[in-house]
């Protein structure tokens, strides 16, 4: 069995949720298996070494999902985690971007200064869907100097044309069906 096959195996399925017509595709049980954790974490690995001409110096991770990926990633690759939360999360200076969701705005801030001009990036999260959320962590990337190699996820839903919006390729595991 393929790691895709694998992994996708054991995503939770959860119609009408969160709303109805929706099906949510639930990475936890992934977590809760050692072995598929590290099947995922391996595989995302090998997919940023394999394809990416340069190496990142900074894993972004999205809130919250990013956050469970994002610091191991960046340890097994020696670089920097950096995480992008909701507004008024974080302490200090920091930078933020408003986004447009599918039911109304919100904001996303990093730290001020903790992307130094230049370094070069990786965003992660779980699940790319109308790419909102990550095309708002590569506008702060951007404020901050650096540049976005590539757009990470374990789930894509490509129906839905958010990787559109992001301005870096973007790379998903399993791809839903619309």
């Amino acid at each position: 069995m393929s790691d895709v096959t694998y992994l996708k195996s054991l995503l939770g399925v959860h119609p009408d949720f969160p709303k109805k017509g929706v099906t949510f595709l639930d990475i936890f049980p992934i977590l809760r298996d050692p072995v598929a954790f590290e099947t995922l974490i391996t595989h995302l690995l090998h997919h940023i070494i394999t394809t990416n001409a340069e190496r990142p110096d900074v894993i972004v991770g999205l809130d919250a999902r990013g956050f469970l990926l994002g610091p191991i990633i960046a340890m097994r690759l020696g670089c920097a985690f950096v995480p992008v939360r909701k507004g008024g999360k974080l302490p200090g200076n920091v930078e933020v971007v408003k986004y447009a969701k599918e039911y109304g705005h919100d904001e996303f801030e990093m730290q001020s200064g903790a992307i130094k001009d230049g370094q070069k990036c990786i965003v992660i999260d779980d699940l790319i869907a109308t790419g909102g959320s990550a095309s708002a962590a590569g506008e702060l990337i951007k404020k901050s100097g650096g540049k976005t190699l590539e757009y990470v996820f374990i789930v894509g839903l490509p129906f839905l044309n958010g990787h559109e919006k992001l301005d870096a390729p973007s790379y998903w595991i399993v791809e839903a069906e619309d």
